[in-house]
């Protein structure tokens, strides 16, 4: 084994053993169908507090107003559900969220996002779509995948790693190159793979396979990419600026909704248009879930 081996969370001798696991009685069942979106419903990106306790954002401002207009455009298309903005490139986003909501789990979904959206899935997330516990699929500059982020539960980043777009002469977006985090944000996970597991694992312009477990009140996660795990993050000893375990632990509860995400883009954001590119989508597939 080289030495970049040997720094990876998982060595391929141990790859069986840390796979997810699976509770024998527990019976999978599949969350999308293929065909509709039926048992998913779609909310607006609504403007939220940052954590518990913060002030509501006034109902009467122009942003929360804009944000209701639009609940993302949310499609079946050849086996798998594509979310984008709508109207395309108007800078509003939304959620798709599980009509049923989901305790201790182990969730499984392919995604093949396009470059330049900022996305990912929702775990313990209320009815409003943007508060809860957020897996990254941040597939835009600076992004990073399977790691964590506090929606409205404190906006806590957690994550080891970044990335930036490798482009050919013709300025295409190729591939990914690894880009340094703050150490405040990778100390914040529990335990995290070297950041070449993720480059490793990862197919650019393909299916990837993401693998979330869920478990605990306020919960652990922990999280694979193509069955190599990444991170995970306790929700009881986190340390964050903003981030009150008790108080997430009775906003969220022992269960919540699952959801995918169209993140807003443009006007005062510092990513600017870069945060959802004009017609980008990202595309989801094969979600199943088991309890545990």
């Amino acid at each position: 084994m080289n030495s970049s081996s040997r720094r990876h969370f998982l060595s391929a001798a141990g790859l069986a053993a840390a796979l997810p696991i699976h509770a024998e009685a527990a019976a999978e069942r599949i969350l999308f169908d293929g065909r509709t979106l039926q048992g998913w419903h779609a909310v607006p990106r609504l403007p939220m507090p940052r954590h518990p306790g913060a002030p509501q954002p006034s109902k009467d401002s122009e942003a929360y107003k804009r944000a209701l207009s639009s609940r993302g455009r949310w499609q079946v298309r050849d086996g798998a559900i594509t979310g984008g903005q709508e109207p395309p490139a108007s800078g509003l986003g939304g959620y798709l969220l599980t009509d049923e909501t989901f305790g201790d789990f182990e969730l499984s979904i392919d995604a093949n996002p396009d470059w330049g959206v900022d996305t990912g899935v929702m775990v313990r997330s209320t009815s409003l779509g943007s508060q809860g516990f957020q897996i990254h699929v941040d597939h835009r500059t600076m992004g990073s995948i399977g790691t964590f982020y506090g929606n409205g539960i404190g906006g806590f980043r957690a994550r080891q790693f970044a990335f930036l777009p490798k482009r050919d002469a013709q300025g295409k977006v190729i591939g990914l190159e690894p880009a340094d985090v703050p150490a405040a944000e990778s100390s914040k996970l529990a335990r995290a793979a070297a950041p070449r597991a993720f480059f490793d694992s990862w197919r650019f312009g393909q299916w990837n396979t993401l693998t979330i477990r869920v478990a605990g009140n306020p919960p652990r996660i922990t999280t694979f990419i193509n069955g190599v795990k990444l991170a995970e993050l306790d929700g009881v000893t986190l340390k964050a600026d903003n981030y009150d375990a008790q108080a997430v632990a009775h906003l969220l509860g022992a269960c919540g909704h699952i959801g995918v995400e169209v993140h807003n883009s443009g006007g005062a954001d510092p990513l600017a248009q870069e945060r959802w590119l004009p017609n980008a989508v990202c595309r989801w597939k094969n979600i199943r879930i088991r309890s545990l």
